[in-house]
């Protein structure tokens, strides 16, 4: 044999040997990886800890720092989070259906696309937090403070944001049907524009630096001889509502 093709056979031995090193140590880095994913779900709550999509369901974490926490995905249905902080934390499309979040600081955090369905905000802190097309049905938000928050496209139907503070707040879009607003503080402005407004209670609402209002959304909604209304938009000759039954 050649000396040329006894080397060539020699280089392709070797560049096999490398090539399957090379596979295993890709094989271990993913094993890693993995195992170090399942690790972090069983961590204990800690600022900036990697929870996503990790099962946080029916736990007892009042009074928890997950400042900076990475939540995308992570299931908290039916946990207590109530005097928690989570400031700037992600917690895109986090499932929080019935879980309570009352004095909570959500300062900055994202929100977005959340499953909050029942959730409690009662006096949390979500100032300049995202609830962009969050799923918020019936949501409580009283006494909250939620200057600069963004609820563009949220489903926030029947939430109840008595007594409130909504400086700057953003309702693009949103659909706030039902949702109850007597005692909030609203300025800013406050952005409604085609925001759904049916059977909104706004009675004693000062709306007049509110903008993206129209006289139709008006029409849908519920005020009374108290509420302020933005300059060229009148009172509705069905003001006042019917108390809703469901309200009782």
């Amino acid at each position: 044999m050649a000396s040329s093709e006894r080397l060539k056979i020699r280089l392709n031995d070797k560049a096999g040997r490398i090539a399957a090193v090379a596979a295993g140590i890709m094989v271990t880095l993913a094993m890693t990886s993995h195992h170090a994913g399942a690790a972090s779900c069983r961590t204990d709550a800690l600022a900036g800890i990697d929870w996503r999509e990790c099962n946080k369901r029916l736990l007892m974490l009042g009074g928890s720092n997950l400042d900076s926490a990475m939540l995308y995905g992570t299931d908290f249905t039916y946990t207590d989070l109530r005097g928690s902080t989570l400031k700037g934390a992600n917690l895109e499309k986090a499932k929080l259906i019935r879980t309570a979040l009352g004095e909570a600081n959500l300062q900055g955090a994202n929100l977005t696309k959340v499953e909050a369905y029942r959730s409690d905000f009662t006096s949390a802190d979500a100032t300049n937090a995202k609830f962009v097309n969050a799923e918020m049905q019936r949501a409580q938000f009283e006494k909250a403070k939620l200057d600069g928050a963004d609820f563009t496209k949220a489903e926030l139907g029947r939430a109840d944001f008595e007594g409130a503070s909504l400086q700057g707040v953003k309702f693009t879009l949103t659909n706030l049907s039902r949702a109850r607003f007597e005692g909030a503080t609203l300025g800013g402005p406050v952005d409604f524009s085609n925001a759904f407004l049916l059977l909104t209670r706004i009675e004693g609402v000062d709306l007049s630096s509110a903008t993206g209002l129209a006289q139709s959304q008006i029409e849908l909604s519920c005020g009374n001889d108290k509420t302020k209304l933005p300059a060229g938009l009148t009172v509705p000759s069905s003001w006042p509502c019917a108390e809703d039954p469901e309200d009782d």
